[in-house]
């Protein structure tokens, strides 16, 4: 990763705080199968943190179903809190989204999302965290 991020930490670190399946979708940009993921139906007050740095990322409100098999979300939570990469991989021209605090994979955003932002940021489930409404 070519950006300075806030929070920075060797692979045997990561290795260390993730689990294996959240190190190779946080770390080596790994995909969860589609319509496994724990927050794919998840619809609960609330907001959703990167799992490798608990940075919060998006709120519930944003969350709709994209039909997708990941969850889908219209906006950010905050701008600056997802950073966008080109993405060219698998023969795809796509774009890749980071968590903006650790540089974590998170998944992809498109623009063919229902709302009025026109945006469908699809993530990984084990790229995230929940934090209840109390």
């Amino acid at each position: 990763m070519d950006k300075n991020y806030k929070i920075s930490k060797s692979e045997e670190e990561w290795k260390q705080q993730l689990t294996p399946n959240q190190f190779a979708v946080l770390r080596e940009s790994a995909t969860e199968r589609p319509f496994t993921g724990e927050y794919n139906m998840h619809f609960e007050n609330g907001i959703y943190t990167c799992a490798g740095c608990g940075e919060e990322l998006f709120e519930s409100s944003s969350k709709f179903d994209g039909h997708c098999g990941w969850p889908s979300f219209d906006q950010e939570i905050e701008s600056g809190k997802i950073v966008e990469v080109k993405d060219e991989t698998h023969g795809m021209i796509r774009t890749e989204i980071l968590c903006g605090s650790c540089g974590g994979h998170l998944g992809h955003v498109f623009n063919d999302g229902p709302t009025e932002t026109g945006l469908r940021y699809c993530v990984n489930s084990l790229s995230l965290n929940f934090k209840e409404e109390k």
